[in-house]
């Protein structure tokens, strides 16, 4: 049996600001918290500060709330980081079609969640699946969205795009031991530390009882659907492509932060076609960052929504 590891989830902030060169006094003020759903279900966020959110952060697939650690402490500002369904410390998505990558089913859940602790936050700010979520919020709830931040993400990716994405996360169901995560992560994720990969496999993995690991949000995977028998370049994810209707029809402002890394998921054709759809798009290039903005090049990041969203 694999020894036990120790894990003290708000114990390991100051590990960030060491990485990053943040001040760090004392640890952030940061709580759990968790909000009723549909279906007797429960969402859970991490509420940051003690003030109303002015921020709502939406992690991508097969991430949790913690994705968002750095940016939070250098934004330093109230926000609430959700645990999408069946993702973190929220509960399953219920047996609604897609699961957890349900955008339209993950939207309802979320608007419910952010009604109480966050209905006057400035902006919905969501990574990849997030990203998704948020432009389907801004239909099931716009009353909640104020201005929207997109994170290397935009309806129609194409499959080959996002391969790499997809390979990994249909990876092992589990894994002997926490190194050996960590090795598979570090061959995924190259170019970040391994400290900093060690401290979202914590946040993003629990060990088992027989000291196995698995991913949090894998305990609610269902099985893969089968490969599009369409070539795998010029193939969609057309699960998602109905969202462009939404997003055509946003009112508030909106931004797209593009990794620029081979590794990001969109291409030039994504940014013209945002750009067609929503003339007032604004679209910023991160050349430093693949599709995890927020992992990749946070400080760069939340400038760019401390810029976007409070900037005169």
């Amino acid at each position: 049996m694999t020894g036990r590891v120790d894990y003290d989830e708000f114990g390991l902030f100051h590990e960030n600001a060491a990485e990053y060169g943040l001040p760090f006094d004392r640890p952030p003020t940061v709580r759990r918290a968790f909000a009723d759903v549909t279906g007797g279900r429960r969402l859970s966020a991490l509420v940051w500060q003690d003030r109303d959110p002015e921020l709502v952060l939406l992690h991508g697939g097969a991430q949790n709330a913690h994705t968002w650690d750095t940016v939070a402490m250098a934004l330093d500002r109230p926000l609430v980081a959700i645990d999408l369904p069946g993702h973190g410390h929220s509960d399953s998505p219920g047996d609604r079609p897609e699961g957890q990558l349900n955008a339209y089913g993950n939207a309802v859940d979320v608007a419910a969640a952010v009604r109480q602790p966050a209905p006057a936050a400035r902006a919905v700010i969501g990574m990849s699946l997030g990203g998704l979520t948020a432009i389907a919020l801004s239909a099931e709830a716009p009353e909640l969205v104020r201005k929207i931040v997109l994170v290397d993400v935009l309806p129609g990716i194409k499959a080959q795009r996002a391969r790499h994405i997809t390979d990994f996360v249909n990876g092992p169901a589990s894994f002997a031991s926490l190194d050996e995560l960590l090795e598979r992560t570090a061959r995924f994720n190259p170019a970040r530390s391994r400290s900093s990969l060690r401290r979202g496999i914590l946040h993003n993995a629990e060990q088992q009882p027989d000291g196995t690991w698995v991913w949090r949000w894998a305990r609610h995977r269902r099985p893969a659907a089968p490969a599009s028998p369409a070539p795998a370049s010029q193939a969609a994810d057309t699960r998602y492509a109905p969202l462009w209707e939404a997003l055509s029809s946003i009112t508030v402002p909106l931004l797209l932060a593009r990794g620029m890394r081979p590794d990001s998921v969109l291409g030039d054709d994504d940014e013209r076609e945002v750009l067609r759809r929503l003339p007032s798009a604004q679209v910023i290039h991160v050349e430093e960052a693949g599709h995890s903005l927020q992992g990749d090049t946070p400080l760069e990041l939340a400038a760019i929504i401390e810029d976007f969203v409070f900037g005169s």
